[in-house]
C-alpha cells in the first residue's frame, strides 16, 4: 500500500508541475517528483516518533533541583498551511522532581515535533505537555523562535520577520520569579 500512495503522490506532484506551466518530462525536473515525495516523507518523519520513548530512560537527579536549561537547539519545520519551512531555534528547560533526562533528549523531543506538518504555537505546547507528561517535573518551560517561509516568501514579503512563542507549565507559570529566570536563562548572552 505504502508504494502505491508514494506513485499517487508523485503523481499529484507532477500534476502539479503541469499546472504551474512545466513540462514533467523536462530532463532538469523529471526525477522532481520522486525527489519532493522523499523530501517531504523526511521532513514529516516526526509523525514516526514517539516522545515517550524519548524520554524514556531518565537518571536520579541526585538532589538537583533547580532550572535545567537547554538552549540553541536548531530544527526546521513544515507549516501545515503552505507546506513551507520555518527554521528557528528551540530552548526547553525544566524543573526536575526526582529525575533528569540525558541532554540529548531534549533535541530529539523538539526534532519528534518539529517534523511534522505544524503551528508553531501547537508544536511549542506539545513539545511542553510531552516534557510535563513523561518527565513528571515540577515546571516546564518552552521557548522557540522562528523565521517562516510562508511569510518570508509570498504574502508579505519579510524576510527578516520572526515569530517568538512561548509555553510554561507548573512552577513556571505559578511563580514570576522562575519564568523571568527561564526567559533571561533563554536571551542570555554568551560571555
Amino acid at each position: 500500500m505504502k508504494d502505491v500512495n508514494r506513485t499517487k503522490a508523485e503523481v499529484g506532484i507532477k500534476n502539479l508541475l503541469v499546472h504551474l506551466g512545466q513540462d514533467p518530462d523536462r530532463e532538469g525536473i523529471v526525477d522532481t517528483p520522486k525527489r519532493v515525495v522523499k523530501a517531504m516523507t523526511e521532513m514529516t518523519e516526526g509523525y514516526f516518533m514517539d516522545p515517550k520513548l524519548i524520554l524514556e530512560r531518565q537518571f536520579a537527579s541526585e538532589g538537583y533541583d533547580d532550572l535545567v536549561v537547554v538552549r540553541g537547539i536548531r530544527f526546521s519545520s513544515m507549516c501545515e498551511h503552505h507546506l513551507l519551512p520555518f527554521i528557528g531555534e528551540a530552548s526547553v528547560a525544566y524543573m526536575p522532581r526526582d529525575k533528569v533526562v540525558g541532554l540529548s533528549k531534549l533535541p530529539r523531543l523538539v526534532e519528534c515535533y518539529a517534523r511534522r506538518l505544524q503551528l508553531q504555537e501547537k508544536m511549542t505546547r506539545e513539545i511542553a505537555d510531552a516534557m510535563q507528561e513523561h518527565l513528571n517535573p515540577i515546571g516546564v518551560g518552552v521557548h522557540v523562535r522562528a523565521q517562516h517561509q510562508c511569510m518570508a516568501c509570498r504574502g508579505v514579503k519579510q524576510q527578516d520577520a520572526d515569530m517568538v512563542t512561548t509555553t510554561v507549565l507548573g512552577s513556571l507559570r505559578e511563580d514570576k520569579c522562575l519564568k523571568d529566570e527561564f526567559i533571561e536563562a533563554v536571551y542570555q548572552k554568551n560571555g
